[in-house]
């Protein structure tokens, strides 16, 4: 199934991932809005909207004449956001679902432990 998110929002999400992998390093120059543009096919206000979305988000902020770059602190925020989304998207329900067949807290352990063993 084809990623049903528009395209800047796919590539603020591929930059989101460098920053909290830390391929791109909190100070380090984000790529150009034509760069983006020339890597993934788009227009180039596509890319700018994407970097635009970034700069709102508080990860990148723009140097005039020198370009975007990776604000300290950057790394921390994603990985803090995905933890939040971690849990609300993933931990909650499971413990909904395991409510709802009557797992306890034991048993879920014991499925959790269980599937970390597994290849």
């Amino acid at each position: 199934m084809a990623d049903p998110r528009p395209i800047y929002a796919r590539i603020a999400a591929e930059l989101r991932d460098h920053i909290g992998s830390g391929a791109l390093a909190e100070g380090d120059r984000a790529p150009s809005t034509n760069e983006l543009s020339a890597f993934h096919s788009v227009n180039p206000t596509t890319s700018g909207k994407a970097l635009a979305e970034l700069v709102a988000d508080g990860l990148l902020e723009k140097r005039r004449g020198l370009g975007m770059f990776v604000v300290p602190g950057a790394r921390g925020m994603v990985l803090a956001r995905r933890r939040s989304a971690l849990a609300a998207d993933f931990i909650r329900p499971l413990l909904t679902e395991a409510r709802a067949l009557g797992i306890d807290d034991a048993a879920l352990d014991e499925l959790i432990a269980a599937e970390r063993k597994q290849p």
